[in-house]
């Protein structure tokens, strides 16, 4: 039986860097309907080694994060991030949900903010490169914003393909970075009368990021999932439920196409508590198809 894992840590409901408020409040009851089934499995994210950090931060970015009392979800944070990706390679679960307190594309190597600590991704990567010889990775973000502390770690790294939704055009020559620039929001259609922009946002992904991932054959994907584009959370690009939903079945079969079903769903932006109980949960549900 192929088992989708969720993972999760007490303290992302009570706190977190990325809510007004608690987002994740509702949490794991959310999802207790989903745990009922025999192939859904809830996992306590433990926190991550320092030594396991240090591969990707220096010690001063770490003193930065303690000091800093809105990243005190950051060590489980990663440290669910990084058991789902290795609980995915070994073939424990088939595909996985990582919730998390404090988020991670907006940390780079030598600095962090914009609502993350430590770059989550980027730790995941370092530790199944090292301990388990994984070496090739695509990544989409569809977070409201770019993922600039990502970029900033991979940018010359030809064994990552990052595909960031964000506000603006670009390629890299060895066309492993890509910037898209986003359909909604303040540089796109929102405002101007698309009545279908789930469908033209959910397209977009469809065709920037499936002719690359399938040319590139990444050994695992993560989606950087961010609902702060939602209707009316704090970088609104006037997406609903249904564009997420579009995403998620898009990931989970090119996932099963090109990299043996690996796919980690990684929880970015998004501050609203009833937002947070009503996209994810249908999500998890779609990677346990």
């Amino acid at each position: 039986m192929n088992k989708t894992g969720v993972f999760y840590h007490p303290s992302f409901s009570r706190r977190s860097y990325l809510t007004r408020g608690a987002r994740l409040e509702d949490f794991p009851q959310a999802i207790d309907y989903l745990l009922a089934r025999d192939n859904i499995v809830l996992y306590e994210s433990p926190p991550i080694e320092e030594k396991w950090i240090l591969k990707v931060h220096p010690p001063e970015l770490i003193r930065g994060v303690e000091a800093d009392p809105l990243c005190s979800t950051a060590w489980h944070s990663v440290g669910g991030v990084v058991l789902a990706g290795e609980k995915i390679w070994i073939a424990e679960i088939y595909n996985g949900f990582a919730l998390i307190g404090a988020g991670g594309h907006h940390s780079g190597r030598d600095f962090f903010g914009g609502f993350c600590c430590f770059n989550d991704v980027v730790i995941t990567i370092t530790y199944l490169r090292e301990v388990h010889g994984v070496q090739r990775y695509a990544i989409l973000d569809t977070d409201a914003h770019h993922g600039d502390g990502t970029r900033d770690l991979l940018k010359n790294d030809p064994d990552v393909l990052h595909v960031c939704f964000c506000a603006m055009d670009t390629v890299s020559p060895d066309g492993t970075k890509v910037d898209v620039r986003s359909p909604g929001g303040y540089w796109g259609l929102r405002g101007k009368g698309d009545s279908n922009l789930d469908e033209v946002y959910a397209n977009k992904v469809v065709d920037e990021f499936r002719p690359r991932v399938v040319d590139f054959k990444p050994d695992l994907i993560f989606w950087y999932f961010g609902f702060d584009t939602h209707q009316g959370d704090y970088g609104s690009l006037g997406l609903t439920k249904k564009c997420y939903l579009d995403i998620a079945r898009f990931m989970r079969q090119t996932a099963d196409e090109v990299a043996g079903g690996r796919l980690e769903v990684v929880l970015g932006g998004g501050s609203r508590t009833d937002l947070a109980t009503a996209v994810i949960p249908p999500i998890i549900e779609v990677l346990a198809e």
